[in-house]
């Protein structure tokens, strides 16, 4: 059942022992998001914990420092910016049967909960989150300020994107003021990278594909690369957005190996090139212009499948 701010306030002010999750390969939204609950909660007197099916990366160790979860038994269960049972990973099992809320801005959700509080307009779940914070009555310090301004600074490709709103600068703005540090967290998110990373985006790029009269540009990511190199997952975000800052293209494709054989598609879209309704054909989902699948079978199959959707909705604007 769909819920409002009001309601998740009060459902979260009513329960204690809480578990919140975050989505597998986590990122700067859904764990931003995740802490800046934690924190909240905490604040309130609540006992709570962060859980992740991939750890908790390096890269966003500013955050959280050396984090501990808490040892109880989970009696209230809320996820963040996870949209599908299987974005839980290994939490799968033990969790997608128990989820009592949901917070999340993608309008594909269909994670299977007794509550969703779902707001499709929010570029990045941080701004639900905040709403929720200021609901709930927590004081919005530095931890949760570097928490907030991470997950919303993230989400939008440092507010570049269309679907950032006034809102979300007026709450980056206010998580500056209480003490985010803001241009550090940019600093670390978008324009420091390893040497690794930067090995792996020269190779990658002999890999680039264009179809459709170049409005499309695919790269290929290898498992190898990355072992060879020694970059961890974490240090990879960023890589689908490659293909589309290439001039006139209006798809963006990157396609990574998984270490189950399958390939994780992540598609970036121009103005107008509906990247959801494309993924979604593929058992996906996403945002407009953010979206991604998992296929399975060979790397050709792969790419045959997610280019004939491309071309469908190319063509359905060319009409």
């Amino acid at each position: 059942m769909q819920i409002d701010i009001e309601a998740a306030c009060g459902l979260l002010q009513t329960h204690d022992r809480i578990v919140i999750l975050v989505h597998q390969k986590p990122d700067g939204d859904t764990l931003g998001s995740g802490f800046a609950l934690l924190y909240a909660l905490e604040q309130l007197g609540k006992t709570a914990r962060v859980e992740s099916p991939d750890g908790f990366p390096e890269r966003y160790q500013f955050m959280y420092g050396g984090y501990k979860p808490k040892e109880f038994e989970a009696a209230y269960v809320v996820t963040v910016d996870v949209a599908s049972p299987q974005l839980l990973g290994r939490l799968q099992e033990a969790y997608k049967d128990r989820i009592d809320l949901c917070i999340d801005h993608h309008k594909s959700n269909e994670l299977p909960a007794r509550h969703i509080l779902l707001d499709g307009d929010a570029p990045a779940a941080a701004q639900i989150i905040y709403k929720v914070l200021r609901g709930l009555g927590a004081k919005i310090d530095k931890p949760i300020a570097n928490a907030l301004f991470t997950g919303l600074s993230t989400d939008t490709g440092c507010f570049k994107y269309t679907n950032v709103t006034p809102d979300t600068h007026r709450i980056a703005a206010e998580m500056i003021e209480a003490g985010a540090e803001h241009g550090e967290i940019n600093k670390r998110m978008f324009d420091t990278k390893s040497k690794g990373r930067l090995a792996v985006e020269k190779q990658l790029l002999d890999t680039l594909e264009y179809y459709f009269d170049n409005q499309c540009a695919m790269v290929t990511l290898a498992q190898e690369l990355t072992r060879q190199y020694g970059v961890h997952e974490d240090e990879l975000d960023g890589i689908s957005a490659i293909p589309r800052r290439i001039e006139g293209v209006k798809a963006g494709v990157s396609i990574r190996a998984q270490e189950d054989g399958a390939y994780r598609i992540s598609l970036r879209t121009g103005e107008g090139v509906d990247a959801s309704r494309i993924c979604a054909a593929l058992g996906g989902g996403g945002h407009m212009n953010a979206a991604g699948c998992t296929l399975t079978g060979t790397l050709k199959s792969a790419k045959k499948h997610i280019l004939r959707e491309i071309e469908k909705e190319l063509e359905r604007l060319a009409v």
